[in-house]
């Protein structure tokens, strides 16, 4: 199975997701976006595929948002879009690809349901340990 994360190392549920990936055996392609930014054709393919608008994966705290004036409502989704080619930073994360899927894992546990082999539980950074929905 192929799996890609879009990740920043400096988000801890960033972290988890791909330490929750790696516990299931695969080692994925980790996509370091906010030092390569995203492609218009990218970023669409991956919110089309996940089902989710440029507003469901703003990113609000520690972003630019609010001061670009992004979190008003009246903002329409194209402005969001061309904002989030402009600010890599401003698309929450990790979004993760697999062959059954495509998720923004917000919290970690989303991604036991993209995962072949989950792991029977983890034990996230800050000690709290998960388990895939039904375990």
């Amino acid at each position: 199975m192929s799996v890609t994360i879009y990740h920043n190392p400096d988000c801890g549920t960033s972290r988890n997701v791909l330490e929750i990936i790696r516990a299931s055996g695969e080692e994925p392609e980790v996509v370091p976006y906010l030092q390569r930014g995203w492609t218009r054709e990218l970023l669409a393919g991956l919110l089309g595929a996940a089902g989710l608008s440029p507003r469901d994966v703003l990113r609000t705290s520690k972003s630019p948002a609010d001061e670009l004036g992004l979190t008003d409502p009246a903002v329409d989704d194209a402005l969001l879009f061309e904002a989030m080619l402009k600010h890599p930073v401003l698309v929450n994360r990790p979004i993760v690809v697999t062959k059954k899927g495509t998720a923004l894992c917000r919290p970690s546990e989303k991604v036991f349901a993209l995962l072949d082999n989950p792991p029977a539980s983890f034990t996230k950074e800050d000690g709290e340990t998960i388990r895939p929905e039904g375990a």
